[in-house]
């Protein structure tokens, strides 16, 4: 009797509630995201704006919308815009983050006050981006403090109008994005490393290894996977560029729409609800975000793999 017991409690199984407490997700990401998805993938097959009081639509019209972004658009111009201002902040962020992460997790260094200099260079990524960019915009006006610094300093006569020439307007978007995020890509870089097994780092030195050799040979293959994320998340970050650019510019991509992304000429469809024009520019924007992911991921983590297998036999 006492074993047919025992057996019955042994046969009790809990991974129910393992789906229980992962339901809530599914049924939000469903409702909010995979609905919302098919929507626009469904609308923007349709003919649907409106002129004043007047609606036009919803009427289906194929693949028209699709045919007037590459035709009578810029919308190649503006992925070009996005791409050259992601670029312009990811790869100091990447590089930054890297050195950071090395300094902070060294044992041989063993710098002090890294817990200050942690959380110093995690602030930034906490301020709202639109606030960030109320800052820029004061900084940088043709009035603000710093052209009065350059005139006080005699390196400028006249203001110089940092927000209507192409260089300047991009390099500052690059910059309020590089300082935003290489708090956070430091943190998650310095908890690859911190992973990496310490006999590995010992045996090096004692082999008379550099901390070049070092870095190369062992940090960086190891961190590989953890590298592979953050260029995929910040890619999809860099696609979905608005609140920078866009308080900014004032919306305009000035100067002559050089720093206009994607999602401000989507913002401008939705904002004049040409709902069929605005779901063609989300999908395809979904669709440039999917292949570059993937590209990526296939590029970076393949040699990975190949190491791996070769580590294995």
């Amino acid at each position: 009797m006492r074993n047919t017991i025992a057996g019955k409690k042994k046969s009790i199984s809990y991974s129910k509630w393992g789906y229980f407490f992962l339901a809530p997700f599914f049924i939000i990401y469903f409702i909010f995201n995979l609905i919302p998805l098919f929507s626009t993938f469904y609308n923007s097959f349709f003919e649907n704006y409106r002129i004043g009081l007047m609606q036009v639509g919803p009427k289906f019209v194929g693949f028209s919308n699709y045919i007037e972004i590459f035709t009578n658009s810029n919308v190649p111009r503006y992925a070009v815009n996005t791409l050259i201002m992601w670029l312009m902040g990811f790869v100091p962020q990447l590089l930054v983050s890297l050195l950071l992460s090395v300094w902070f997790t060294s044992s041989h260094l063993r710098l002090k006050g890294q817990n200050f200099f942690k959380t110093v260079i995690y602030m930034p990524n906490l301020i709202m981006a639109a606030a960030f960019a109320m800052l820029f915009f004061t900084l940088f006006s043709d009035s603000g403090p710093v052209n009065d610094i350059l005139i006080s300093m005699g390196v400028v006569d006249t203001p110089y109008r940092f927000l209507t020439i192409k260089g300047s307007a991009r390099g500052l978007i690059a910059l309020m994005n590089f300082l935003m995020w290489y708090g956070n890509t430091t943190i998650l870089l310095m908890a690859g490393i911190m992973g990496i097994d310490e006999s590995l780092f010992e045996a090096a030195r004692i082999d008379g290894a550099s901390s070049l050799q070092v870095f190369f040979r062992i940090i960086l293959p190891l961190l590989l996977p953890i590298l592979v994320y953050v260029m995929i998340t910040s890619l999809i970050g860099g696609i979905q560029m608005f609140d920078v650019p866009q308080i900014l510019t004032k919306g305009d991509g000035l100067p002559d729409r050089t720093t206009m992304t994607l999602i401000m000429y989507l913002n401008k469809h939705l904002f004049s609800r040409n709902y069929g024009l605005g779901g063609a520019v989300s999908t395809l924007i979904f669709l440039i975000t999917a292949v570059l992911s993937f590209i990526v991921y296939r590029i970076t983590m393949k040699n990975y793999f190949s190491s791996s297998k070769k580590g294995d036999k």
